[in-house]
């Protein structure tokens, strides 16, 4: 799941690049073309699983080729457009900020509504299909969903540096807890700190936003994964 969201997140500059060749808003061209290809990853991931990794791996990189071609050839050609690759917390706009309150309003909503049923799918999707449940439809929502808002965060961390939003605070919150709700709220908090830790270093210390959020979840990952470890050798040597 995290390399597809990968190919989700670096395809997406694919939409930048359409968007700012035709003259379109950046927002709407990248949610388009992150939407198609979350549709075309979710079909991949229901029909074409043997050959997903290579598939996803094409898309990926047609994404990052298509928009660097097309931001290239577009009339009065800005670099600016580099912040959506490393991202830029100074170019968040006021939109920005009420279309994440309105995603993340929705999102809460859609989880609670279907919690039963994306537990059944991350865990076992044959066993919630027996159940009558349409899963490939709920598997293409969640694709759906993740590349919304892959779209909408991409300004404050960028498209290179956001696949580590999506899995570390998984990750950590997966050693930390027992249960997929904890997990998605211990994720939630873990990633809260580290954006306004990640925000106050780069202010302070004159550095790149982005860079500095997912540093400092990196080395938070690092140093509970380490004491995870040195738990579990203690632990073990005190029941031999």
């Amino acid at each position: 799941m995290v390399f597809i969201s990968g190919g989700i997140a670096h395809s997406v500059y694919g939409g930048v690049g359409i968007a700012a060749f035709f003259g379109l808003p950046i927002l709407l061209g990248a949610t388009l073309f992150s939407v198609f290809c979350a549709i075309i990853l979710a079909y991949m991931l229901l029909y074409a699983k043997e050959r997903l990794d290579a598939l996803v791996g094409s898309l990926w990189a047609f994404g990052m080729a298509l928009g660097i071609i097309l931001v290239e050839l577009t009339p009065g050609y800005n670099k600016d457009f580099m912040g959506y690759l490393f991202g830029s917390i100074l170019s968040i706009t006021q939109n920005d900020i009420q279309y994440m309150i309105i995603f993340t309003c929705f999102l809460i909503l859609f989880i609670i509504l279907n919690y039963r049923i994306i537990l059944g799918i991350s865990y076992d999707s044959e066993f919630t299909q027996l159940q009558g449940i349409n899963t490939h439809f709920f598997s293409i929502i969640l694709m759906i969903l993740i590349a919304i808002g892959i779209v909408i965060t991409m300004r404050s961390v960028g498209i290179i540096l956001i696949i580590a939003l999506l899995s570390i605070p998984a990750y950590c919150s997966e050693i930390l807890t027992n249960s997929l709700a904890k997990m998605m709220f211990v994720s939630s908090l873990i990633s809260f700190a580290c954006i306004l830790g990640g925000i106050s270093i780069s202010y302070f210390c004159d550095l790149q936003a982005g860079a500095s959020i997912v540093i400092l979840l990196s080395l938070f990952s690092f140093v509970l994964a380490l004491i995870h470890s040195l738990l579990n050798k203690f632990s073990s040597k005190k029941v031999l």
